[in-house]
């Protein structure tokens, strides 16, 4: 979706991008029917063709609050994908946190979310 490759410190990411298949959205908020509190993900990623949707989450914590972030992200993102799903009549939409301790402490879930992405479950390694 992105034509020029620049280095990561020089990267501004654009709030929306789009192409035939796809859409993503950076740091946007998803209007919805029903208020919902938690309508902000970092990242939306829609794909057009399949109708799957994925929220994506990620968090830096302490080691010692790895396991009760990725809950509370799992949770805080339910509603909204349930509610994006009948408005936007997606097939499925996927909460999907990827979060890296501030020790470089990475959960078991984590390689399985970047495969779920079709990323290389060893992606983790350059994170």
């Amino acid at each position: 979706m992105i034509e020029e490759k620049s280095p990561y410190y020089k990267y501004t990411p654009a709030k929306v991008l789009e192409n035939d298949n796809f859409n993503l959205y950076w740091n946007r908020s998803v209007l919805t029917d029903k208020t919902i509190p938690f309508n902000r993900p970092d990242i939306t990623f829609i794909s057009k063709k399949t109708k799957n949707t994925f929220l994506i989450d990620i968090a830096v914590p302490n080691t010692h609050n790895l396991a009760k972030t990725i809950t509370d992200k799992q949770n805080k993102c339910q509603e909204l994908a349930n509610e994006i799903c009948a408005m936007w009549k997606q097939n499925t939409a996927q909460v999907i946190p990827l979060v890296i301790s501030s020790m470089g402490v990475i959960p078991k879930s984590l390689p399985q979310n970047l495969k779920r992405l079709n990323l290389h479950p060893n992606r983790y390694i350059k994170m």
